[in-house]
């Protein structure tokens, strides 16, 4: 694949992080995306691959790889519509998790907004609505995912020492996934010129949100599991209504858990952009720039050159979690970097493919100079910034045939 992201700083260990995550997809997308190159494991984890997928398509053109994939997943994908955790399936290993089946749904969307190319849509739209009946079949109630076995927030640090599921609710996630995969549905049918699935889906989202509430969140406003990750997805995929008390109980927890994190696999990657997003960018870059364990930054001090599995692969005593399942190279984390290129880059694709762009960087003191660029479709997008004596300078660079905010 071409490299296409880039991205350097006056902060040398945010730009060994970045580097990090560019050799873990180094390493992990060949031919299949890995969760990790060098144990057993070394299969097609679609949890991993969802998380990273956005990231991934900034760091490389990977419109064409992900074409292949994408239809190993519709070829894998069983005919009640539920999808692999692992893809190309291996063995007689059929089963399904929220977070990881929803692959089938994310990773459409991400490539057709990195590449804005509609057939890329079309081809896996079938595919899509067949994974949101599946759950829609699945749960006591149509508009819940309440059953089955689930991950959760794998290896969330809130959770009980021998649960590796986090100390989020389990069905909560998978119906909070299940609302945000029909909503990507019913977005690929407004692109694709559905309009009778479009409302459908749009019904649908509705009605998913409107359990949720009664289920999972109380008549104030209070979200019932007072974890990181379930403030992150009820904030990211548009679940609460009352969005200012629950950003506010969020970046309370960030404070309460000395700026550090404490999601996994499926809160992380949310988890800065659901701050960022609600007036706490603050946090976001306090969690980012973060040296002290559990965070990013920890393990690049640490001696890291590509993404950790665990936050405490190496804890701060120098011994280690585990010795039969502590990755040093397992990328999902390293799903942070979009926010690199979003918010100190400050590029923002406003239409697919980057016909249209928001170019908004975020500045903190901690960080005085940033360069960054991604070549997309219609050429190089560059944001080139810095701060000196208290003054802000910018130089943008934007491809011919598209237009931008600035």
């Amino acid at each position: 694949m071409r490299r296409t992201g880039y991205f350097e700083s006056s902060h040398k260990l945010l730009n060994r992080l970045f580097l990090n995550a560019v050799w873990g997809q180094r390493g992990n997308h060949v031919d299949v995306p890995t969760d990790c190159p060098q144990r057993n494991e070394r299969l097609g984890w679609t949890g991993d691959t969802q998380v990273f997928c956005k990231t991934g398509a900034q760091n490389y053109n990977t419109a064409l790889f992900f074409r292949k994939w994408l239809m190993d997943v519709i070829r894998d994908q069983e005919e009640n519509g539920a999808c692999q955790i692992i893809v190309p399936k291996v063995g007689d290993t059929d089963r399904t998790s929220s977070g990881w089946g929803d692959a089938v749904v994310i990773c459409p969307w991400e490539i057709y907004m990195a590449y804005g190319d509609k057939k890329a849509l079309r081809r896996q739209y079938a595919s899509m609505k067949k994974w949101i009946e599946y759950i829609k079949g699945e749960g006591e109630n149509p508009y819940l995912w309440n059953t089955g076995t689930h991950y959760g927030d794998w290896l969330a640090m809130d959770g009980l020492t021998y649960d590796l599921g986090g100390g989020t609710s389990k069905d909560f996630i998978a119906s909070a996934f299940y609302a945000y995969s029909t909503d990507i549905v019913r977005k690929t049918a407004h692109v694709l010129g559905e309009s009778e699935d479009e409302k459908y889906y749009a019904e649908l989202f509705e009605k998913i949100v409107e359990e949720i509430n009664k289920e999972f969140i109380t008549r104030t406003g209070r979200v019932c599991d007072n974890t990181q990750t379930a403030h992150v997805l009820a904030l990211y995929f548009d679940l609460v209504e009352n969005k200012e008390r629950t950003a506010k109980e969020l970046a309370q927890l960030v404070i309460e858990s000395s700026d550090r994190l404490s999601t996994g696999f499926l809160g992380t990657p949310y988890l800065c952009d659901a701050l960022a997003d609600n007036g706490y960018m603050n946090k976001a870059f306090d969690l980012l720039l973060g040296e002290e364990y559990p965070s990013w930054l920890f393990s690049v001090k640490m001696g890291a050159t590509t993404i950790w599995e665990h936050w405490d692969g190496i804890k701060p005593d120098g011994t280690v979690w585990d010795t039969s399942m502590n990755s040093y190279n397992h990328y999902a984390y390293g799903a942070v970097c979009d926010l690199v290129y979003k918010r100190i880059g400050g590029i923002v694709p406003k239409e697919a493919g980057y016909k249209k762009i928001l170019i908004k960087p975020e500045t903190d003191s901690r960080i005085t100079y940033a360069k960054t660029s991604i070549d997309t479709m219609y050429g190089k997008i560059s944001t080139d910034w810095k701060v000196e004596n208290d003054k802000f300078t910018m130089t943008v660079e934007i491809p011919e045939n598209t237009t931008a905010e600035i």
